[in-house]
């Protein structure tokens, strides 16, 4: 009798940790995005609106403008490197990422802002500012 019980336990555990699974998925995935310069797997983690400020540069876009600023963003800044060196929550459930992104002319300074939309993360804010 008491096995039913375990399971339901085990099987409520794993369903309420899933999201933080996906979430740490989803964090690894932006980063390889930069890494690799890859605008399009950054963009499936964009809202439908980006607010956008690079180097000064800002403004809000749709998910498909944005890819395209980054598109561009990668061209002429080519990735060498990304690292994140600090993540987390705020109490608001706003999630940020603070990285340093390298090319061969220069690094940035980035600030990522997310939030959870159905279960996933969904970037609305992006700030790069040369370092």
């Amino acid at each position: 009798m008491k096995t039913p019980n375990a399971l339901s336990a085990l099987v409520l555990s794993f369903l309420l940790l899933l999201p933080v699974v996906a979430n740490g998925l989803a964090v690894e995935e932006i980063v390889t995005s930069f890494k690799i310069g890859s605008s399009r797997d950054l963009a499936k983690y964009f809202e439908n609106t980006v607010e956008l400020n690079v180097n000064g540069s800002q403004g809000d876009f749709s998910r498909s403008q944005a890819e395209l600023v980054f598109r561009d963003f990668f061209k002429r800044y080519p990735a060498e490197d990304f690292q994140v060196v600090h993540k987390g929550e705020s109490l608001q459930n706003i999630k940020y990422m603070i990285g340093y992104y390298s090319s061969q002319e220069c690094t940035f300074r980035v600030l990522i802002k997310a939030r959870e939309v159905n279960d996933q993360m969904r970037i609305y804010s992006m700030d790069f500012k040369k370092d």
